[in-house]
């Protein structure tokens, strides 16, 4: 692979966010970088599982204490947070139909709470990534989306996922369901892996998507020799060598490697950072700005909290709530 001037940034990038992660976890005012660029947009952490989407997925849908930890339970309410992706809207369905389980959801009461929060002017779906909707009958976007939800549970499709043994099994149950696509099934195979009844190797599967490979055209001219998923893979293979080369300390995610999911993502965001570093880098999307500029959250950081078999030592951190002028962890979304 023939690197470009942008090869390194991506490097410098993964590195620096990281840190910045790291620096208001441990309750460091901002700012927490001299990257100007970090300092005006919006971008997510170099790991996935750190961003508050994420965050909330694992902490509050699948690791509650309350809630049962079935595979139909776990496969149920993380699917119903992802179709949205969005904090707000799951907890203005547990505010208006308590908690939300399989065995007690009402998908027409569902429906009518999205309508109502809908004409009022409220935005349902994260705008992280684009949602298709699946083609099954309704006018209204978040219709078909509970649609789609009920038909895999009548389905089957938690008990298949529970005995796939792979993200690349997964990924083949979900992928002929409408409305997916490559891309999404390959999100919501690491989010369902994030849950207790799964235990499968990130490692071992990825799809690029729409982002990453702008990302990956940006950082190797001869990127359309080779796959994109071989080329994410590499990235995995190569990240210590790549780190020590540039003199760039990169502890991990407290011991935790980059994996594929996570060096996908960052090409997704080398890709947007590379707008305004290297303007005359143009890669194959065309665009050539950054849309989203950093929002001040009111949400203050918690404590991380990641799966279990991980097995990660997490310092007990008391981070200061979200009040400075400089980007925030809850404020990032998955690309």
């Amino acid at each position: 692979m023939n690197p470009t001037i942008v090869y390194d940034d991506y490097w410098r990038f993964a590195a620096e966010r990281q840190a910045m992660y790291l620096r208001r976890l441990e309750g460091k005012r901002g700012p927490w970088t001299d990257d100007p660029i970090l300092r005006t947009y919006r971008f997510t952490n170099a790991y996935r599982a750190s961003d508050r989407v994420s965050q909330f997925l694992i902490r509050r849908v699948q690791y509650a204490a309350d809630r049962s930890r079935s595979p139909q339970e776990l496969f149920f309410r993380t699917l119903l947070f992802k179709l949205f992706n969005k904090v707000e809207t799951w907890e203005h369905l547990e505010s208006q139909l308590g908690p939300l389980s399989w065995q007690s959801f009402d998908f027409d009461a569902a429906d009518h709470v999205l309508n109502d929060a809908i004409a009022r002017g409220s935005r349902i779906y994260s705008a992280a990534y684009i949602m298709p909707s699946p083609a099954l009958g309704a006018e209204r976007k978040h219709t078909n989306h509970l649609r789609l939800l009920k038909m895999m549970m009548e389905d089957g499709l938690p008990a298949k996922v529970e005995k796939a043994g792979s993200l690349s099994g997964i990924f083949d149950l979900l992928i002929p369901y409408p409305g997916l696509g490559k891309f999404l099934a390959f999100q919501y195979c690491i989010d369902l892996n994030y849950a207790p009844f799964l235990s499968l190797e990130e490692s071992e599967f990825v799809v690029a998507g729409p982002g990453a490979l702008d990302g990956i055209a940006k950082c190797f001219d001869d990127a359309d020799d080779y796959a994109p998923e071989d080329i994410i893979h590499a990235m995995v293979d190569r990240q210590e060598a790549e780190f020590k080369r540039l003199g760039l300390d990169f502890p991990g995610l407290f011991g935790r490697r980059l994996q594929p999911i996570d060096c996908q993502n960052l090409f997704c965001e080398i890709s947007k950072y590379a707008r305004v570093a290297h303007p005359n880098v143009t890669g194959i999307s065309g665009r050539v700005r950054i849309k989203q500029t950093y929002k001040l959250s009111s949400r203050a950081l918690q404590q991380p909290f990641y799966p279990t078999r991980w097995n990660l030592t997490v310092p007990a951190y008391t981070p200061t709530a979200a009040s400075s002028t400089q980007p925030g962890l809850f404020d990032a979304v998955a690309a």
